[in-house]
């Protein structure tokens, strides 16, 4: 069954999940590769058609980036939902507790971030999580209202700066992130202290995109929340119905939209990391769901509902990882391998944490971070 529970558990949310932190490290893998040289992560003055190598990237970069990690910011919100209906059941005031969570995210998002990697994602969704709380405590009505307003500001800005993109591609202009050399040197030669003393010092810049998105996750979060009271995750013909129209809308509409990013130069980069792709996020979500309930005894569900059920965890193991993979404090591997390699290195970490997970988990019922913020939750709730 889709939708088959464990322990109070939704079996597709968890595997769902898995995939999708196994799809962040796609996209991620490429920056520790790169050594934090956002340049060389797109099309910027290294057209994808002069090799096989550009080609190889920009193509898993087609298939995974925002895209993954657009379906972990709606299973995020799909979470909340689940929360907010315990919170209902026990007759609990929301969000209440909830606001501690957010408030140990937001620490668990900064230490990843000082620790192990600046473009953490967590910071973001204890902000988002926090305000997405109060709007869902006002009801469908505010709800809707948010998706409205907001959804369509945040569309007509985003599509304003793509057409400013494309117009200074036309004109010409060669789009960077500017002089990277500092950052690579610093990943290449510097010790891991020398690079926690550079996120902290630099903490304002390398935090702009996890403000810049908070809107963009509100809309993912609110949609994951409208899913799962839709019924898009249960195993009736209402759910299957609702996934047959995910996807369509995200396979059909998503998959064009997303090839612009073979547009040359990055001219459309923004655009579909920001706004194309989370409809091919709900195609993918769709289509493992099929897959799922057509083949559900299948080895492969079970390690990723694994990864799934310590989702945090794998998250933050994955990029340490790859942090001692590709950093010149660890085996340095950093700016020599060819994106087939990089590619390879990817799929053995996802393998290598999905053993890990399914072997954690069949001897606890929780994650090493989850254990942790469970227990100090427990801590501050009988104070």
């Amino acid at each position: 069954m889709t939708a088959e529970r464990s322990h109070g558990r939704i079996r597709l949310l968890d595997i769902l999940r898995g995939f999708a932190i196994f799809g962040t490290l796609g996209t991620n893998i490429w920056i520790f590769a790169h050594l934090g040289d956002l340049n060389l992560l797109f099309d910027y003055g290294t057209p994808w058609w002069t090799s096989v190598d550009a080609f190889l990237q920009l193509l898993v970069l087609f298939l995974v980036n925002g895209k993954f990690l657009g379906m972990l910011t709606i299973l995020f919100g799909v979470g909340l939902e689940l929360k907010y209906r315990q919170a209902l059941r026990r007759g609990d005031p929301w969000p209440g507790a909830y606001r501690w969570i957010c408030l140990f995210l937001l620490v668990e998002g900064f230490l990843h971030f000082t620790l192990v990697m600046e473009y953490d994602i967590l910071m973001s969704y204890a902000v988002t999580a926090f305000l997405v709380a109060y709007i869902v405590r006002g009801g469908d009505r505010r709800i809707n209202r948010t998706l409205k307003w907001l959804g369509g500001g945040y569309a007509l800005f985003l599509m304003a700066v793509v057409a400013l993109e494309v117009g200074l591609v036309a004109s010409g202009a060669n789009l960077s992130w500017g002089n990277m050399d500092p950052v690579v040197r610093l990943y290449r030669e510097g010790t891991w202290l020398e690079q926690v003393v550079y996120r902290l010092s630099s903490f304002i810049v390398l935090r702009v995109e996890a403000v810049f998105v908070i809107p963009l996750n509100v809309i993912l979060f609110l949609a994951g929340v409208r899913l799962m009271r839709a019924g898009a995750f249960a195993p009736d013909d209402r759910g299957r119905r609702i996934r047959r129209r995910m996807l369509r809308i995200g396979l059909g509409l998503g998959v064009p939209l997303n090839l612009l990013t073979f547009f040359p130069n990055g001219g459309f980069d923004l655009g579909v990391r920001y706004l194309f792709a989370p409809i091919l996020s709900l195609g993918y979500m769709a289509l493992i769901a099929m897959l799922v309930e057509k083949s559900e005894n299948l080895k492969v569900w079970r390690f990723a509902e694994s990864v799934g059920k310590m989702s945090l965890s794998c998250y933050v193991l994955q990029n340490i990882l790859a942090s001692c993979l590709f950093y010149g404090w660890g085996l340095g591997w950093g700016g020599r391998l060819d994106s087939l390699s990089v590619i390879g290195v990817w799929l053995a970490v996802c393998l290598a944490e999905a053993v890990f997970a399914k072997w954690w988990m069949e001897r606890m019922r929780l994650g090493p971070m989850e254990w942790t913020r469970k227990s100090l939750l427990k801590l501050v709730a009988a104070r």
